[in-house]
């Protein structure tokens, strides 16, 4: 792994495929054990950060499962901009249903408090939060997350879905922005 240039930034490597592969599994295994095997669950994969998360973990998840996404966004470069925008909704009845949520990260909790306002009137059974990665000097809001698969430092990363203004979504292992 070395330095990578996306558009006019510098990354340095951060987290190996192979770490981010044990993340996932040890989260699959912990909504498994949690569930049980009688519970067919709905995965949502918040895109477009999520989907390789999603696809890596419902791979890994032993048991029957559903899956679908939402599309929602809060990024501009490298910043959050505090504002979600709803652009792919959900079109299953979701009703009486146990659902996670897939996350690839969470920091400040805005598109978290976006996700709880969106399934409040869905009357599904359960509702839980998995995330990937967790920056919890900046996380703000009082929602739970239910399943955490590494907590970083605030520092902005890209790579296993999570992008630079489009760039870096690709790479199989996490970078970090190079100050």
């Amino acid at each position: 792994m070395n330095l990578i240039k996306l558009h006019n930034k510098q990354f340095k490597p951060y987290i190996k495929k192979e770490d981010i592969a044990k993340y996932v599994k040890y989260l699959a295994e912990e909504v498994a054990n949690d569930l049980g095997k009688d519970e067919s669950p709905i995965f949502i994969g918040i895109l477009n950060g999520s989907f390789m998360f999603a696809a890596d973990f419902v791979r890994e998840y032993p048991h029957n499962c559903y899956v679908s996404f939402v599309k929602l966004a809060s990024y501009e470069g490298t910043s959050t901009t505090g504002k979600i925008k709803q652009l792919v909704g959900i079109n299953e009845n979701l009703e009486g249903k146990t659902i996670v949520i897939l996350e690839d990260i969470i920091d400040t909790g805005n598109t978290l408090a976006e996700i709880y306002e969106i399934f409040k009137d869905k009357k599904v059974k359960t509702l839980k939060i998995a995330t990937l990665f967790f920056k919890p000097d900046v996380f703000r809001k009082e929602l739970p997350i239910d399943y955490i698969g590494k907590s970083i430092e605030d520092k902005f990363i890209v790579g296993y879905g999570l992008d630079y203004d489009g760039l870096g979504r690709n790479l199989a292992d996490i970078y970090q922005l190079s100050e």
